[in-house]
């Protein structure tokens, strides 16, 4: 029963929309109907400026490293916790991109997405996330970044996990990224 729990939980954590709140507490409008049309950071940035799109990203990411750190507190050991920690993940960024407060739209699902990856894979998400700046300088586009960085993600925790240390939990890791990069591209 306590696996569903933090299931449950994680998407309801991930669900928090706070671009949306901050954009309705600082311009009193609906950040929906800007831009790209999501919650996430970048497109705050657009409406409400980009002090508030940073507060975005950051509690955005936070809330999908809160959702690992939960989870392994929350679960113990003899209930194959990666795998549970896994699923948790991947469910913090289906709220983050499925809000239930916002009928079911909301963001991108990339800042929740780097602080699950934060927390399960550090090393590989600054080489991502190298990859991303890479992109966003050479192109202007930050969706273009973040696309091809959830792409090579995977490649880069698995390459960590070879050269540098061994992951824990690496095959469970790899689907988590693996998944959450489709739904982030999707």
């Amino acid at each position: 029963m306590r696996p569903l729990l933090v299931l449950i939980a994680a998407y309801l954590i991930g669900s928090i929309p706070f671009g949306y709140i901050l954009v309705r507490l600082t311009v009193g409008a609906d950040v929906r109907t800007t831009g790209s049309g999501g919650t996430g950071a970048t497109n705050v940035s657009r409406r409400a400026g980009k002090l508030t799109g940073l507060v975005t990203l950051l509690l955005d990411a936070a809330k999908g490293a809160c959702v690992v750190y939960l989870s392994r507190k929350a679960l113990s050991s003899g209930v194959d916790i990666n795998w549970w920690v896994a699923a948790a993940s991947v469910m913090a960024v289906v709220g983050h991109v499925f809000p239930v407060w916002l009928g079911f739209r909301g963001g991108k699902g990339v800042a929740t997405g780097v602080g699950v990856f934060l927390s399960l894979s550090p090393l590989a998400l600054g080489w991502a996330g190298l990859v991303f700046l890479i992109v966003v300088l050479a192109t202007r586009y930050v969706s273009l970044g973040s696309v091809v960085a959830v792409m090579v993600f995977p490649i880069f925790v698995w390459l960590v996990s070879i050269f540098i240390e061994p992951v824990k939990g690496l095959r469970e890791i790899l689907i988590t990224a693996i998944t959450c990069g489709a739904l982030i591209i999707f």
